[in-house]
């Protein structure tokens, strides 16, 4: 018999004589840690993590990886070319005029649908103040417009919009004696177009959000304000913004995300045209995919547009979160 056996033999381990306190001590404290990861959250966090892994975080580094080379879907093999790609993009004679469409597109449709739903959110919260009849069905039909799909409002807003006599908007304009109006074949036109049916549709997401800032307001603080001789405006600008801030906050965020990649309901519309004049750089970033399979350049333009929200996000945290104090 080896030494090892005779000295586990001795010390009665694995025999039955004694139980075995070192192997039951490692146990327990393993049953122990294993108690207490269950007991917090991490434990519970990790199929999401796992999910935001597989499907946020590789897609991100992947496409950063593939902006340093010249991949293409109609080569095979891909070669690195370091900040090469990014150059081409960039010196595109082209690329100027996507950045101007979507920087007048974003910044449009930010302001509108931040006005427009905060203005709805407040004549809602009003009526149901007054208990008017029909604010619930009106609040309802509003919500309607945020879950048609992008694609949907392009085509409802192309039948609308559609040059002649065959669009409804024309049709009715030639019944008030006015010309026909190139809503989508013009430049400037088509860019309005492109606004106002992006803003008829994301103002209903603007005013849940703000309705849903409005009810967290204490009543305490309009009765103060009231007692104080503070009309509607001044109860607006001094009770209601100050208390709103936070949710403007998320609000620009989420809405400047969503409109500056947003490209689904452009595609039926205008398709980007006339020439480039509504081609925003989502826009673009799926025709270099799709259309040029130039994989190198797409991946280029996502990186850029990470960049830029990333950008915006901490732009709008410096100057409308601060501390409460």
């Amino acid at each position: 018999m080896s030494c090892g056996s005779t000295n586990a033999d001795q010390l009665g381990i694995g025999s039955g004589v004694f139980p075995g306190p070192f192997l039951r001590k490692g146990t327990a404290m393993q049953a122990g840690w294993f108690e207490k990861v269950k007991r917090g959250p991490f434990f519970w966090l990790l199929p999401m993590a796992g999910v935001l892994l597989l499907f946020r975080l590789y897609p991100m580094f992947e496409a950063i990886r593939l902006s340093l080379t010249d991949a293409s879907m109609v080569r095979p093999m891909a070669r690195y070319v370091g900040l090469d790609t990014f150059s081409r993009i960039v010196s595109d004679f082209r690329f100027l005029q996507i950045v101007q469409a979507t920087a007048i597109f974003v910044v449009s449709c930010i302001v509108l649908q931040l006005c427009l739903g905060l203005a709805t959110a407040v004549l809602i919260k009003t009526g149901l103040d007054l208990k008017l009849r029909g604010t619930l069905f009106v609040r309802g039909s509003i919500l309607v417009t945020w879950i048609i799909p992008g694609i949907v409002i392009g085509l409802i807003w192309r039948i609308l919009l559609m040059e002649g006599r065959y669009g409804i908007v024309n049709y009715l304009l030639t019944l008030l004696g006015f010309e026909t109006v190139a809503f989508l074949s013009a430049a400037n036109p088509a860019m309005v177009s492109i606004i106002v049916a992006n803003t008829w549709r994301g103002t209903a997401f603007s005013m849940i959000m703000q309705f849903a800032g409005l009810q967290r307001i204490p009543e305490q603080l309009y009765e103060s304000a009231r007692v104080d001789g503070a009309n509607f405006l001044q109860q607006f600008l001094f009770v209601t913004l100050p208390q709103m801030r936070n949710i403007i906050f998320i609000n620009l965020v989420l809405i400047t995300i969503y409109t500056f990649n947003l490209f689904d309901m452009i595609i039926p519309l205008t398709g980007g045209g006339p020439g480039t004049a509504t081609e925003v750089i989502a826009l673009s970033l799926y025709r270099r995919a799709f259309s040029r399979f130039d994989l190198s350049g797409a991946a280029a333009l996502g990186v850029l547009m990470l960049g830029i929200n990333m950008i915006m996000a901490v732009v709008y945290y410096r100057f409308l979160v601060r501390d409460d104090s």
